[in-house]
């Protein structure tokens, strides 16, 4: 089982210039993303083993909305993705971070425990495969790889450790190389982030995202 008092971090770009293989997929883009942030956070703070879900961004739009989802903020302060977690990271472990709580949903106090990446695209995830993925890690660093196998859509930081972000093209292979463990998990809901109209068509055909986001 893996270390209670996980705090995962969701980072999330501006709404206007997220998901940009995703223009035209929708008629309204912005409300699209921040759909999939919604929907993948809610998933996250209903997950076990999951203390508290902190959103990395500086979109002011989002941020009121998944704080009234429960999720607390950061501010993203990072010059790209991995710097943008990284610093999340060290402001978890020094403290700095919005406390178990900071949003709408109350959760029970716990101490500070690992920390794990999981990207703002993943809305079909079924939150016993996070925290199925979570127990596989067995207190390692360890990643786990989108449906193609070359991105990464779970990266796991050991208790006490770094969490090294190596996102990006190949970002699976470069996890790997790190020394973090590619977990095999089968996972389909938690594996399939939504990056192309086909990886929307894909969700949307389980059910999820339906609809555009009116709010």
């Amino acid at each position: 089982m893996y270390a209670p008092g996980v705090t995962v971090l969701v980072p999330l770009k501006p709404l206007a210039e997220a998901k940009s293989r995703l223009r035209g997929a929708a008629a309204r883009h912005e409300d699209l993303v921040l759909d999939l942030a919604r929907a993948t956070v809610s998933a996250a703070l209903a997950a076990e083993g999951v203390a508290r879900v902190l959103v990395v961004t500086r979109d002011a739009r989002a941020a009121a909305v998944l704080r009234a989802c429960g999720a607390g903020v950061l501010a993203d302060e990072g010059r790209d993705l991995n710097d943008a977690l990284r610093r999340a990271a060290a402001a978890v472990a020094g403290g700095d971070a919005p406390p178990v709580g900071a949003g709408h949903l109350s959760r029970p106090a716990v101490a500070a425990g690992p920390v794990v990446a999981l990207p703002a695209d993943v809305p079909a995830l079924r939150p016993t495969e996070l925290s199925e993925a979570l127990a596989a890690a067995a207190g390692r660093r360890a990643f786990v790889p989108d449906a193609a196998g070359v991105g990464t859509v779970l990266l796991v930081a050991a208790p006490g450790g770094a969490l090294d972000p190596r996102f990006g093209p190949g970002s699976a292979g470069a996890h790997e190389h790190s020394g973090a463990l590619r977990l095999a998990g089968a996972w389909p809901t938690l594996r399939r982030d939504v990056d192309t109209a086909a990886d929307l068509a894909v969700v949307r055909g389980w059910g999820v995202l339906c609809e555009d986001v009116t709010a």
